[in-house]
């Protein structure tokens, strides 16, 4: 299907393709939907598909790029690449490893490296840390094990996409601290634990993403064979979404962009939201001055007047002039840094659309704003809402997100139950979420532990009972927690279920023959597949095949989980029958488990030979003891492919922002909540003082954290308003969760708004 283009979208996608042309405008004026016209005038100019490349700062903002490369119509002539900076690193240590192995300092450069994923680079960490955590260090710091390794990890990736040295990572943070000298020794420990990591990495060829990142930067990119290859494969480039990209992937694009026939470089306005990830808009800014054509997009395509009037207005009570006197050194420089014109940023602020005052609509054509005593009784509010949208006004489910600064476990249960009660469809994303904390993997590392004796691993009741309620259709959390109080039994050390027909007739009707048939699918499953205690091969193959033939293959987890969920789970009568989100998690943790076998394999930890001389163990328990340390799941494509799913979208709000989406509704969950405005609390690392921007000894004060803080809010509340078409609706809670009154910057800021619009209008 064509999209019409606007007359400036057709300007800028039709120009020659001898020209480098800069494209910026605030989110929702089509700038997007302008570099794909001008991928497709590319094409049909007879541009070769494999001259282009487009860079992303993450994959899964190539979505309307895939889109428009699948449709029939587009011309023939080769794939167009699309790559992160560092997934083209990585193609490019592939390639000329041997030449720079050994100048990069790994012990083996005759051996090919071994790529880490985001989870084994946790694992790796985690083998690191955990003999310094015995040791006392990090006893000041109170967070979880699995935060304590991502810290580390990203005060290295940190220092490899800024261009710091990773030694230098505890001298900066160091320098900067101005609190309890406790904090100092803090510092000093991530440092030790970074360079211990850093050279168990060099000593076994191990590659994480800091290491890919200064490979690529330090060691591949000037060299000249590499550089050429990719001066001459790649003659077309097409940067979207710069402002979201690292200072090292700036420089690299700003000596690559003068070599090329023709570049299209696409800034954001306003954006920035992967800051804690090392964005910098204000370096990808600089790449304006190498392009030919300068081009700003001004008008909306999705916001209404309404919308556009609260957004000025919300803007400048965030970002309203200081008192006299009250300035304070922001990012290394002395100024008033709650205004955004005088922040000395090389980039600039979007300016959003000025209204007459007299024609300006009112800003409650926009804005809902509803308070409840209580949390849940928010919560219903929300629900209720969002029924009658959809039930009594037409609205589309898939027009409407639900955002907040976090969506915890239970927050999204909630909403999802309440929902299904109105026939709702939902859906939801946490990139950041833990393995552990989603019940599909929960279910089906349990079965894999029951079925797996010989990892000594134990499944607690409770981890029965939630498995058995996800298991079987149907099987409500009381039925489960009965049957698994009756049947799951330790029998000479060795967990085990009982057969239906041993359970007293009684307690069979109160579980029901219907369960109960269900459940002895599920045992006789499990009983078939269960590994004794001291093999490490699986059982013969039963279906389909004589009993002569039966042969013993090596049992791997991946495969474990692939059969149980084939075999069993996706049956007519089992919990992830016809489920696409239980289906979709299931994958997930396939893919993480296969590709932590594979590393393993890679790295020449089998099962018999561990690094760190650890006692053998399988790499089934390595993997579940991984997930119970926290492990954060790695950001696999496949979370948003689904984007045309007609269903209400649940989302931490900067996670909303960063899949470029709009929608015609949004509600603001807790707005007086201090989540909008405060930081996770990051004992080991900071994204500020770790960045290109701060001058090196300079002190981060409480006035730099505040203004650091008002300003990141102004950034998400702007930038949700521009993604936002017809309203907003704030849901308040007088009291939190657990109980305590509720007064956050952001109510604090609406407040100030809705009385200053009640002013004028009277």
């Amino acid at each position: 299907m064509s999209v019409q283009l606007s007359d400036a979208q057709n300007a800028v996608a039709a120009l020659p393709t001898d020209r480098r042309i800069f494209l910026e405008g605030i989110a929702g004026t089509g700038k997007t939907t302008a570099a794909v016209a001008r991928l497709e005038h590319l094409l049909r100019s007879g541009v070769p598909g494999s001259d282009i490349l487009l860079i992303l700062p993450q994959r899964t903002l190539a979505a309307p790029y895939s889109t428009s490369l699948r449709r029939p119509t587009t011309p023939a002539g080769g794939e167009v690449d699309t790559v992160t900076i560092g997934g083209l690193g990585q193609r490019m240590i592939e390639l000329y490893w041997p030449l720079v192995a050994r100048q990069a300092g790994f012990a083996h450069p005759d051996r090919p490296p071994v790529f880490l994923t985001l989870e084994t680079a946790q694992y790796f960490m985690a083998r690191v840390v955990r003999p310094l955590l015995e040791a006392g260090y990090f006893d000041a710091v109170r967070v979880e094990r699995n935060r304590l390794y991502s810290q580390i990890l990203d005060n290295l990736n940190k220092a490899a996409v800024v261009g710091f040295d990773a030694t230098e990572i505890g001298p900066r943070l160091k320098a900067a601290w101005v609190g309890e000298s406790a904090q100092l020794r803090v510092y000093d420990e991530a440092q030790e634990a970074a360079d211990r990591f850093r050279a168990t990495c060099l000593a076994h060829n191990l590659l994480d993403f800091s290491l890919q990142y200064e490979m690529f930067s330090r060691h591949l990119w000037p060299l000249r064979p590499c550089r050429q290859y990719l001066l001459a494969r790649y003659r077309h480039l097409i940067i979207d979404n710069t402002e979201e990209d690292t200072p090292v992937s700036h420089d690299i694009l700003a000596e690559w962009l003068p070599h090329t026939t023709s570049a299209l470089v696409v800034y954001d306005e306003g954006g920035g939201y992967r800051r804690f990830l090392g964005a910098d808009p204000g370096s990808g800014y600089r790449l304006k001055a190498l392009c030919q054509e300068q081009d700003r997009f001004d008008r909306s395509f999705v916001t209404s007047p309404p919308v556009q009037t609260l957004g000025k207005a919300l803007r400048r009570a965030l970002r309203a002039k200081p008192n006299a006197g009250d300035t304070a050194p922001v990012m290394g420089r002395r100024t008033s840094p709650v205004l955004a014109e005088e922040l000395e940023f090389d980039a600039p602020k979007p300016p959003g659309v000025e209204l007459p005052v007299d024609s300006a609509p009112a800003i409650w054509d926009a804005l809902e704003v509803e308070g409840r005593r209580y949390y849940h009784e928010m919560l219903d509010w929300v629900a209720d809402r969002i029924a009658v949208l959809v039930h009594d006004e037409g609205v589309k489910p898939g027009q409407i997100a639900v955002v907040s600064p976090f969506v915890s476990g239970g927050l999204r249960f909630a909403l999802e139950n309440r929902l299904a009660v109105h026939g709702v469809p939902v859906r939801s994303h946490r990139p950041s979420r833990a393995l552990r904390e989603e019940p599909v993997t929960l279910c089906l590392l349990t079965w894999a532990a029951l079925c797996h004796p010989g990892w000594r691993i134990r499944p607690a009741p409770f981890d029965i009972s939630q498995a058995l309620m996800l298991t079987i259709a149907d099987m409500d959390l009381v039925r489960a927690q009965l049957l698994a109080d009756i049947a799951y039994r330790t029998r000479d050390g060795i967990p085990t279920l009982t057969s239906f027909a041993e359970i007293e007739p009684a307690m069979q009707e109160r579980i029901t023959f219907l369960l109960g048939g269900r459940y002895e699918g599920l045992r006789t499953w499990i009983g078939a597949h269960t590994v004794p205690v001291d093999q490490t091969w699986d059982p013969p193959v039963r279906t389909g095949m004589a009993r002569g033939d039966r042969s013993r293959r090596r049992v791997e987890l991946d495969h474990f989980l692939s059969r149980l969920f084939g075999e069993l789970l996706s049956q007519p009568g089992y919990g992830f029958h016809a489920s696409y989100d239980a289906g979709e998690q299931t994958a997930k943790v396939i893919e993480s488990a296969r590709k932590f076998r594979q590393v393993m394999a890679a790295s020449g930890e089998g099962d018999a030979s561990p690094l760190g001389g650890q006692s053998a163990r399988t790499l089934g328990q390595e993997y579940i003891e991984l997930v119970r340390d926290g492990v954060v799941a790695a950001q696999y494509v496949r979370s948003w492919q689904r984007q045309a799913e007609d269903a209400v979208l649940i989302a931490p709000a900067y996670t909303f922002l960063m899949s470029n989406m709009a929608v015609d509704h949004q509600f603001w969950l807790d707005v007086g909540a201090s989540g909008w405005w405060e930081r996770l609390n990051q004992p080991l690392t900071h994204p500020y003082i770790l960045s290109r921007r701060w001058e090196h000894g300079h002190q981060w004060t409480d006035l730099e954290e505040y203004f650091a803080r008002q300003e990141a809010m102004a950034e998400l509340v702007i930038g949700l308003l521009h993604r936002c078409r017809r309203q907003i609706h704030l849901a308040l809670s007088e009291l939190s969760e657990a109980g305590s009154d509720q007064r956050g910057a952001l109510l604090r800021t609406v407040q100030h708004v809705l009385r200053t619009e009640r002013l004028a209008h009277h």
